[in-house]
This record gives C-alpha cells, structure tokens and sequence, in this order.
C-alpha cells in the first residue's frame, strides 16, 4: 500500500471517506506529485465546506459554486514570494482547474461508493453527435508556455555561470534533455550512460508512466563528468541519485524537487526574467527541435508526450510555420512587383 503523508491534509485525514478515497487513488499508481496535488486540493475543499458547516456527503452544487468564487477572490497566501501570477487577486487559473478536476474525482468516488446520488462538480460537455455543448465550472485560459528571447537567454546563462557547478549541470540537463522537475531530480547515477551521451528516464519518474531516452551534448558532458568527479569527493563513491543536497541539515541526501525550484527562482531573480520557471528550459528546447524541422512524433517521443495537441504548441511557439507562409507570400509579391518594374523597360 502507497504511503501518504496526513500530516499534510488535516481535514482530508480525519474524514474516513476522503482518506479511502486519497488512498485508492495513491494505490492506483500515481506519481507521488500528482497525489499530493490532488489531496491539497480537497484539502482547501473540505476546509471551506468547515468554514460554512457543510457537509460533502449532501451539499449542493451551489456549496461548490461558492468555494470556487472563492479561490478566484482570496488572497494568495505566497503573493510575496510569487514572481508571476495571472492576476493581482485570487489562485492562477490553472490551480483553480487542478484544484475542481481533483474535487470533482473525489465527489466521483462518493457516488460510485453509494454515499452520494450525484457529483456536485459539473463537468463541461463537447457540442459533438448533435449535442448542445455545455461549459465546466471553470473557463480554460490556454496560456502559451513562455519561451526566453536570445537576449534574455543570454542574461539567463550568464546569470548561470555563477552558480555551483551541480546547478551549472541541472540547467544544462534540464535543457538539453527538455526534463521535467521530477524527472531531473530523480535521475539516478545508472541513468546516464556516458559513451552515448544519453539518459535514460525510468518509466516511474515521468508524467506519462513511459520509459524513454534522451540526449545531452558535448558541453553537457564535460559539465557532469566535473560534477562527477566533485560528487565523488564530498559524498564518496555512491550510487543512487545523481544530485544530492550539499546543506548541512540534509548532506548527501538526495535532492528534491522543490530545491530544484528555488534555484530557479533565485536565477530568475538574479538575471531580471521574472517567468522563468523550472519547465523554462524544457519548453525553450522542445521550441529549438520544432525550429530545427524535427517532426512532430519526434518531438513528442523525446518530450514523453501522450497527446500530440501538446506537442503541437511547440510547432506554434518554434513560428516554423508563420515564417514558412510569410516566406512564400513574399515570394509572391516580390515576383508581382518584379513584373510591374519589368513593364517599365518595356514601355
């Protein structure tokens, strides 16, 4: 059985019914992100439906209408650390979307137990076969990923050759093998495979629960063969993962993901690109595939995409596409105008 951390979900762990749902969806085989993603989010649930003395076995859809109008009004309880939100008040809309999408599972698991006739969080419905489309809960702003200008890349990388040399090399990784968070700390000594120049990613450290390979270049190798070798000194030959924490609270533990992240803020913060994230890196490197005329199974293969709709925002960001259409139209004109002047030695 997966275990979970209760002391994280107060009113979540003292609720017999959302603990056995927490659980069965943890014994599913989700990553333990996604786990602990969707027990906050009912955690803030249940906390409101305390707040307003209801009770998630008979409360309405209106109970759910108000706790979401909340997430859009409240104060964020980070507004002084966050770089970057979509607005000055309330959640990101993608943290509100999480935060339903879990609650709706949870009211989904209580109606298939018998404990509730109906789920009081609606899901949205296509206009397909016919049908009248109906709208969510909750409005999807599609937001492209952003990708750094040269200039402000150029800013990043020099902000970067000031940092130690692990972190030096997780940017490097972090790019090169377009990896997320999770599966960059999770990297395990036996992963890398040095006279290839490749990294192999276990199936269980990726979103997609797929095994895959993916490549690093020459200034990426000479980077982890130096960190290789500084590991070596201060943690002695072990195995296991490849980052370790140097602090000395946690030495020689291995590196979380979270500490990952504030390495990302603080070069963020330091090279003045306040949307710089950890998932920057991933996004710039697949946008450089799309320019770079890879296809779009290819790019989705080496990002571990299950959707290609995703990958497809790549192809969008890369403008291979824009600058193609705009190329041909020119062409176009350039020849019409060509014509017009050529009628003039004519005359």
């Amino acid at each position: 059985m997966t275990q979970i951390e209760w002391v994280r979900y107060p009113h979540l762990a003292t609720q017999d019914h959302a603990r056995r749902w927490l659980q069965f969806t943890a014994n599913l085989g989700r990553a333990p992100s996604t786990i602990d993603a969707y027990g906050r989010s009912v955690e803030d649930h249940l906390r409101y439906c305390v707040k307003q003395g209801e009770d998630p076995l008979t409360l309405k859809a209106d109970v759910v209408a108000g706790w979401i109008g909340d997430l859009r009004t409240r104060p964020n309880p980070r507004s002084a650390k966050v770089i970057h939100l979509d607005s000055g008040a309330g959640l990101a809309n993608a943290t509100i979307q999480l935060r339903v999408v879990a609650t709706r599972s949870f009211y989904a698991y209580l109606v298939e137990d018998g404990l509730r006739e109906l789920n009081p969080v609606r899901r949205g419905q296509s206009g397909r076969g016919g049908r009248r489309p109906r709208r969510g809960l909750v409005r999807r702003v599609e937001k492209a990923p952003w990708i750094p200008t040269e200039a402000s890349w150029s800013r990043i990388l020099t902000t970067v050759r000031a940092q130690p040399l692990r972190n030096r090399l997780m940017t490097a990784l972090a790019y090169d093998g377009a990896l997320r968070r999770e599966e960059l700390t999770q990297l395990d000594v036996e992963d890398i495979d040095p006279a290839y120049s490749l990294i192999h990613l276990r199936a269980e450290t990726t979103k997609s629960q797929r095994a895959r390979e993916v490549a690093y270049g020459t200034a990426t190798g000479q980077l982890l063969m130096a960190y290789l070798n500084q590991r070596r000194a201060r943690f002695g030959r072990v195995g296991g993962a490849v980052f370790r924490s140097e602090s000395r609270r946690n030495f020689g533990e291995p590196l979380s993901e979270w500490t990952w992240s504030k390495v990302a803020e603080d070069i963020a913060r330091r090279s003045k690109t306040p949307n710089l994230s950890t998932h920057t890196f991933r996004h710039l490197r697949l946008t450089d595939l799309a320019r770079a005329e890879w296809t779009l199974d290819q790019i989705a293969q080496y990002a571990g995409h299950r959707d290609l709709d995703t990958t497809m925002k790549y192809i969008h960001l890369s403008g291979r596409e824009l600058a193609e259409r705009f190329q041909r139209a020119n062409n176009g004109v350039t020849q019409a105008r060509e014509r017009l002047l050529a009628s003039l030695v004519e005359a």
